[in-house]
C-alpha cells in the first residue's frame, strides 16, 4: 500500500509541472487574444478616423474644384452699368460665372385693337455666361432666347419666328478704377433700360416705348473703347467706345431700330462713337442724372437715289433717378437728328425723320411697409407718362406719317416677393395723333434674374 501511495505522489509530482506549464500557456493565449482585440478594436478606430479625414479631403478638393468651376452666388449687384446678374462675373475670384434672366407675359387687348389678338408670350431667357481669367482679364456675355423656340411660328400675323441672339460678347482688361479697356460686341451706354434690362429693375410688363423706339433697346455693336469711374465730392462713372455705325438703308418711318446691326457682319465702313456719363453726389444719397450721346455716320458707302450720302446720325439722351426709402423717381429725355434724309425718304418709298425725339417720366412708391412693416416682400403702384415722335422734323418734300406722334399713360403695379423676383400687372393707353391708332392693352407679367 505504501508503495502504491509513494508511487502516486512522485506520479503527480511528475505531472504537476506539466500543469502549471500548461495553466501558465492558457494564461499568455488569454493574455494575447486580448492584447489582439485591443489592437483590432484600435485599428479600427484609426482606420474609422482615416476614412472620415479622407473622405472631408475628398469632399473639400470637390468643393475647391467646383467653386472654381461654379462660385457660390454672391448677392447680386450692378457693376460698371451692367444689370445686377449680368454683374456676376465681376464678383468671382476666378473661373466660370453662370446667372441669367427671363421674363413672360400675357396681353390683352381692350380698345383700338385693329384686329390684334390676346396673346401670351415667354418673351425672353438669357443666360450670361462669363469668365474671369485672373483679377485683371474677364470674359462676359449675355445669349437669348426669344420667343420659346425658333422652330415655329407665332404673333398675330403667323411670321414671327423665335430667334436665339449674342447680346454681348466682350473683354475687360481691368487696369484700375478710372480707366479700363472694353472689347468686343457691348452694349451702347445709352438711357436706362439698353444696359440695365433684367425685368426686376424697371417697371412694367414692357420697357418704356421711349427707350425702344427712340433709343432703340436692346442696342449692341461691335467696338472698343474705355470705361472707368472717379471721386469728384461723389462718383463718376463713365464709358466710351468707338463702334461700327447704323445701317441707313434699314432705317424706317418707324424710327432708327432696323439700322441696329448687332454684331451680325455688321458694315464697319462707318464709324460712331458713343459715350456716357453719369454722376453719383455724395449730397444728396440715391440721386444719379447724367446723358449720353451717339455721332456718325450711317450710310456705309450704300447708294440712295443714286448717292452715296454720308448720313450722319446723332442721338443724345439725359436722364435722372431718385431712389431713397420707399419713393422712387425716373426721368428721361432722348432727342435725334439724321442727314440726308431726303435720299433715305426716296429710296426707301416711306418718309423718314430728319428730326425724332421722346421722353417719359416715372414715380413709384412702396406701400408694403405701411401695412405689413415687417415683411421683405416690395409692393410698388407705378405711374409713367411718355411722349414720342420719330417724324418730329421731315425733309421737305415728304409727308409727316401722324400715327408716329404718340403719347404713351401707364399705370401698375410691381410686386416682388425677392429681390430678384418680380410680378408685374399694368395698363397702356396709347394716344395717337392721325387716323392710325395703337392698340391699349392690359398686360400681366413676370420676371427674374439669378
Amino acid at each position: 500500500m505504501s508503495k502504491v501511495i509513494k508511487g502516486l505522489a512522485l506520479g503527480m509530482m511528475a505531472v504537476m509541472p506539466c500543469s502549471l506549464a500548461l495553466a501558465d500557456t492558457a494564461s499568455e493565449i488569454a493574455d494575447l487574444r486580448r492584447r489582439l482585440d485591443m489592437l483590432e478594436q484600435k485599428q479600427a478606430a484609426e482606420s474609422a478616423q482615416i476614412e472620415a479625414k479622407t473622405d472631408t479631403l475628398a469632399k473639400e478638393i470637390d468643393r475647391t474644384k467646383l467653386g472654381q468651376i461654379l462660385p457660390e452666388k454672391a448677392e447680386l449687384k450692378s457693376e460698371w452699368g451692367l444689370g445686377p446678374a449680368a454683374s456676376s462675373v465681376y464678383g468671382v475670384k476666378q473661373g466660370l460665372s453662370i446667372g441669367g434672366y427671363g421674363e413672360g407675359q400675357y396681353r390683352a387687348f381692350v380698345d383700338d385693337a385693329n384686329g390684334k389678338k390676346d396673346n401670351a408670350d415667354l418673351l425672353r431667357v438669357i443666360t450670361y455666361l462669363g469668365y474671369k481669367f485672373d483679377e485683371n482679364i474677364i470674359f462676359n456675355s449675355e445669349i437669348e432666347f426669344e420667343h420659346a423656340t425658333t422652330g415655329g411660328i407665332g404673333g398675330d400675323s403667323g411670321e414671327e419666328e423665335g430667334e436665339v441672339s449674342v447680346e454681348f460678347a466682350y473683354l475687360d482688361f481691368l487696369m484700375n478704377e478710372a480707366a479700363n479697356a472694353r472689347v468686343g460686341l457691348v452694349l451702347v451706354p445709352m438711357g436706362f433700360i439698353n444696359e440695365i434690362h433684367e425685368p426686376p429693375y424697371f417697371h412694367g410688363v414692357r420697357r418704356p416705348e421711349v427707350e425702344q423706339v427712340i433709343i432703340p433697346s436692346t442696342w449692341r455693336e461691335n467696338g472698343f473703347g474705355l470705361f472707368g469711374a472717379f471721386d469728384a465730392a461723389g462718383k463718376v462713372e463713365y464709358r466710351t467706345y468707338l463702334v461700327n455705325g447704323l445701317r441707313a438703308s434699314r432705317f424706317k418711318a418707324s424710327g432708327i431700330r432696323s439700322g441696329r446691326q448687332n454684331g451680325n457682319r455688321a458694315l464697319f465702313e462707318d464709324v460712331a462713337w458713343t459715350t456716357r456719363i453719369d454722376y453719383l453726389p455724395e449730397a444728396i444719397p440715391g440721386f444719379l442724372a447724367g446723358g449720353s450721346w451717339w455721332l456718325g455716320n450711317s450710310g456705309q458707302d450704300e447708294t440712295f437715289a443714286g448717292e452715296e450720302p454720308s448720313v450722319f446720325t446723332i442721338l443724345g439722351e439725359a436722364h435722372a433717378q431718385y431712389r431713397r426709402d420707399l419713393l422712387e423717381l425716373r426721368v428721361l429725355g432722348s432727342w435725334g437728328h439724321i442727314d440726308d434724309a431726303d435720299l433715305l425718304s426716296a429710296a426707301a418709298g416711306e418718309t423718314i425723320g430728319e428730326d425724332f425725339y421722346g421722353w417719359y417720366a416715372e414715380a413709384a412708391y412702396n406701400v408694403l411697409p405701411h401695412f405689413m412693416p415687417e415683411s421683405t416682400h416690395y409692393l410698388a403702384p407705378f405711374v409713367r407718362f411718355e411722349q414720342l415722335d420719330t417724324q418730329s422734323g421731315v425733309p421737305s418734300g415728304f409727308a409727316k406719317d401722324e400715327s408716329q406722334d404718340k403719347d404713351v399713360y401707364t399705370v401698375g403695379l410691381t410686386y416682388k416677393p425677392h429681390p430678384d423676383v418680380a410680378l408685374k400687372l399694368d395698363y397702356r393707353n396709347f394716344q395717337t395723333e392721325g387716323n392710325r391708332k395703337t392698340a391699349d392693352e392690359v398686360a400681366l407679367g413676370f420676371g427674374f434674374a439669378f
